[in-house]
């Protein structure tokens, strides 16, 4: 096997589809079942069942893909260090963020840090802050922005810790939501759970929820219209001309708050682009809260 081996060999575990791995390897789907059938015959087992919705791995096949793995991150470790061995700040910066992060905020950091460091280069992967986190356990990101409260045992920074807020298309008191229509979006289970205590804490009736949405943004757009009543993040609320906010409190005085981390490992900042990234954000968000 080598390196070609291995990444087909995890892009076909990832797909669970022969013709949808090679268009992501950009290979013809006939090159890449020939390339399963050597690695078949070089290790004279089945990797992979067939069945009508695609392949999934078999014992020997899940054996053989963590070696694979193990290999990749080797691989990878040593291209950068090797490149790190160059004292410039270049190379790869393997980023994971919330997507809620990645949607307000992220582009203009990356544009800014690229100013300062041109020749890094940006692998960015974004989704629910609870699988970022575990892709960085896993050392397929080095720095993650993760936002609600994860078991993390690597160094964090505190980015923010921002509001959560009442938000309506106008005026409206606390005793009144049992009775209020609220839009709920979908989001991490982190805060999900927040405002789930907040309300037993605060109300002996459950919400009357009427609507169910994907994105903070089409929540938004539903409570701007008269349709509802929502709690939102204040990173989600920008400048809204016509939205009432009011931030929340714990029964004990305490704001309700949603945090943004930033997670790595204290060994990835021997890598340049993992240390200029973590400096950058340490002294972009000291700056912000100084102000």
């Amino acid at each position: 096997m080598d390196d070609k081996d291995w990444v087909a060999l995890k892009t076909i575990a990832e797909e669970k589809n022969i013709t949808k791995a090679a268009e992501r390897l950009f290979i013809s789907q006939s090159a890449l079942t020939y390339r399963l059938q050597n690695m078949e015959k070089e290790f004279k087992a089945k990797l992979f069942s067939r069945h009508a919705k695609g392949v999934q791995l078999t014992p020997q096949g899940e054996k053989l893909l963590a070696y694979a793995q193990d290999m990749l991150s080797g691989f990878r470790k040593a291209k950068e260090s090797i490149a790190s061995m160059q004292n410039k700040v270049q190379g790869t910066l393997r980023l994971g963020s919330s997507s809620v992060f990645a949607h307000y905020e992220l582009p203009r950091i990356l544009k800014d840090f690229l100013q300062l460091y041109p020749e890094v280069e940006i692998s960015l992967k974004t989704g629910l802050s609870a699988p970022i986190s575990r892709l960085l356990q896993k050392e397929e990101i080095s720095v993650a922005i993760s936002r609600g409260d994860h078991n993390w045992a690597g160094e964090k920074f505190l980015m923010r810790a921002e509001p959560l807020c009442l938000v309506n298309s106008g005026p409206l008191e606390i005793a009144e939501l049992p009775l209020l229509p609220q839009i709920r979006y979908r989001t991490d289970s982190s805060l999900e759970q927040d405002i789930k205590e907040w309300w037993n804490g605060t109300f002996s009736r459950p919400p009357r929820i009427t609507m169910e949405v994907d994105s903070m943004d089409a929540c938004r757009q539903m409570v701007l219209n008269g349709l509802g009543w929502a709690i939102l993040p204040a990173i989600g609320l920008g400048k809204q001309d016509g939205l009432f906010t009011r931030p929340l409190f714990w029964p004990d005085g305490r704001p309700l708050e949603r945090k943004t981390w930033l997670l790595y490992f204290s060994s990835s900042l021997e890598l340049p682009a993992v240390h200029a990234f973590v400096s950058y954000i340490k002294k972009r968000f000291k700056r912000k809260a100084s102000v």
